[in-house]
């Protein structure tokens, strides 16, 4: 059976995100951040709360065209450890992917555990313990049972409240800005005797990284964009330009809102009191306008909760996709990224690391979890910038699509400064993290370091180095371009229905009949669907998923008999996707084909689509005719 294949003899998905819908989810997941980090870090930073923002939005810029980098050059699933295997060796490879697997984890237990206190608009119990914590366990359980099933959230509900969720935080900076603004204000919250202790303002920087916790979005997206070396950089320039600037405004209006006042000898701001677990709607409740308050204080706790779950998903659907990509390169045991056959999601990966976030919750502790994320991201971050700059240093001879601006000669070698900078910055981040913040600097250690000691184990039981790719991983040359076949007549989707073998029958009437000189050739394609959690390399799918690989493989034999009873040569392959409607057109656009021909069910009723959403798509977007027969019943 035909596969469309990488270098690696791994499955690919279809390529189908734009920037804008790369941008999307990774605003989404990064904008989510504020919703609990605001309170966090004013209850540090005080007045300096807007620059403690801004110094960590230095090194999250610097970390942004890392990023952009890397993605451009290995668009793959795997961030900061798929820049470390390339860049470095395996065992910074699974240094870089461990951190990620902290940092989703925390992602899964900080957003639950803040998204009740947004829900408390309805039930104010919601915003303290224990009802919090147990609302925040519930959802755990809840979307990692939906994911296990293999149950997804549409990519345009995600978009949707990507952008829903930025329009808002514009609307709320303009009405501060227009309601509240007042610079006496701002000035006496930077008094001299109000200003935090060095230590306070140095522990509310460490805290504000979290905010810019997120940026892996782009990286794992990469594999399905269109055209990585446009696109990405695109999305990355808007993720950066909005996130700095509603990061920026939300942190002044805050702070006018409510500013910082002496008590009891000490400064303090409602916060990190009143409103310390649910900042947004401390703005909203001192904004004044009157009977609007209470409408948009159920907007706000709508749409934060919604945005909070989001970015929890989002959280075990990267768990996912790490866990799958290091137990590819057998950095972790395989059971750890196995897919169910039925589902295709890692269950193993899903209950384990769930599990791992619920248990983290039940502290009720949401400084603990933030400084553990801090931990996480900033060592992951560290780990990417030294990737590219060894890259840079290695492998110049490697197509850079973007590369990060400013750079050194030095004896023949290519030395990136931002890049460097940017490693001294989270480096020195991540050591104040380790200084001030006493219970991450103990169980995030402890996280590293019973990873380490479990990656060491495996591998030596393995019989594999610590530090060079296993043999099979290793990446091989280049395949040579196979050029395109000159007349490619007839594209048909088969799916191993007799509707199926019917526009495979009919396909070799028509092109059995031309008189063309070249030989006709039908392209039989079996599209198999995987899912979000999956990346779109190295997708092995007869190990994966057995059953529908024999199949798509079982199908695509009956229509090459088909053809062979027609005297037709028929090319049968599969291909993996998101979407079996973009498969098909994507292919078409490739091979040329005069006519695609699908044979797909009749609706039973009205209120069904006319043929179903992936036959809509084809003949939406298809560059060439479209051919379609509906199924009559067999009686």
């Amino acid at each position: 059976m035909g596969n469309r294949r990488n270098s690696n003899g791994g499955q690919e998905l279809q390529k189908e995100v734009g920037a804008a819908s790369l941008f999307a989810p990774a605003y989404g997941n990064l904008g989510s951040n504020i919703y609990f980090a605001l309170g966090l870090v004013a209850a540090y930073a005080l007045g300096l709360t807007p620059l403690a923002f801004m110094a960590a939005g230095i090194l999250f810029v610097l970390t942004v065209l890392t990023y952009t980098e890397g993605a451009t050059m290995f668009p793959e699933a795997g961030g900061a450890a798929n820049f470390a295997r390339h860049g470095l060796n395996d065992a910074v490879s699974f240094i870089g992917g461990w951190a990620l697997s902290l940092d989703y984890v925390i992602t899964i237990a900080i957003s639950v555990f803040f998204a009740p206190h947004y829900l408390g608009v309805f039930w104010e119990p919601l915003r303290h313990n224990p009802w919090d914590i147990i609302a925040g366990v519930v959802i755990i359980v809840i979307l990692c049972t939906l994911n296990v099933l293999g149950i997804r959230q549409a990519s345009g509900v995600n978009i949707f409240m990507a952008f829903a969720d930025l329009a808002i935080q514009v609307v709320l900076v303009v009405l501060g800005i227009v309601l509240l603004l007042n610079l006496n204000v701002l000035v006496s919250n930077i008094d001299w005797s109000a200003l935090p202790a060095s230590n306070n303002l140095i522990y509310g920087f460490t805290l504000a990284m979290v905010a810019y916790a997120g940026i892996e979005t782009i990286s794992n997206m990469a594999e399905e964009v269109n055209d990585p070396g446009r696109s990405i950089p695109r999305a990355a320039g808007g993720l950066v330009a909005a996130l700095l600037g509603v990061y920026l405004g939300i942190t002044v209006i805050s702070m006018m809102a409510m500013p910082v006042y002496e008590t009891g000898g000490s400064y303090t701001t409602d916060l990190a009191g009143e409103y310390a677990s649910d900042p947004i709607l401390g703005i909203v409740d001192n904004l004044p306008i009157g009977l609007l308050v209470e409408p948009l204080r159920i907007v706000i706790g709508i749409l934060a909760a919604t945005i909070l779950i989001t970015a929890a998903n989002a959280g075990i659907i990267g768990i996912s996709r790490i866990q799958y990509s290091l137990a590819t390169h057998r950095e972790v045991p395989r059971i750890l990224g196995r897919v169910s056959s039925r589902t295709l999601m890692p269950v193993v990966a899903i209950v384990v690391f769930g599990a791992l976030a619920a248990l983290l919750v039940l502290p009720g502790n949401g400084e603990l979890l933030a400084d553990m994320y801090a931990y996480g991201v900033l060592l992951a971050f560290t780990v990417a910038h030294l990737s590219i700059v060894a890259l840079r240093w290695r492998r110049p001879e490697l197509e850079r699509p973007f590369r990060v601006p400013l750079a050194l000669r030095l004896g023949g070698h290519e030395v990136p400064i931002l890049p460097i900078l940017a490693v001294v910055g989270t480096l020195i981040a991540w050591v104040m993290i380790l200084i001030y913040h006493t219970e991450a600097r103990y169980v995030g250690t402890a996280w590293m370091i019973v990873g380490i000691v479990g990656y060491v184990v495996y591998r030596r039981r393995q019989g594999l180095s610590l530090t060079e790719a296993p043999e099979e991983e290793e990446e091989a040359a280049p395949a040579p371009e196979i050029p395109e076949v000159e007349y490619a007549d007839v594209l048909v989707p088969v799916t191993g229905s007799r509707i199926s073998e019917e526009m495979i029958a009919t396909a070799a009437r028509l092109v059995s009949n031309s008189e063309r000189e070249e030989k006709p050739v039908i392209h039989a394609l079996d599209v198999i669907e995987t899912p979000q959690n999956l990346p779109s390399r190295n997708l092995h799918l007869e190990e994966i998923i057995p059953e529908k690989y024999q199949q798509a493989k079982e199908a695509l034999d009956e229509a090459r008999q088909i053809g062979e009873e027609y005297g037709v040569e028929v090319d049968g392959y599969t291909v993996a996707a998101r979407s079996a409607g973009r498969a098909i057109v994507e292919e078409a656009q490739k091979l040329g084909v005069e006519v695609v021909m699908m044979g797909v069910p009749r609706k039973r009723s009205l209120r069904e689509r006319i043929f179903g959403s992936d036959v809509d798509y084809v003949l939406q977007n298809c560059p060439c005719k479209v051919h379609i027969t509906l199924e009559e019943p067999e009686s």
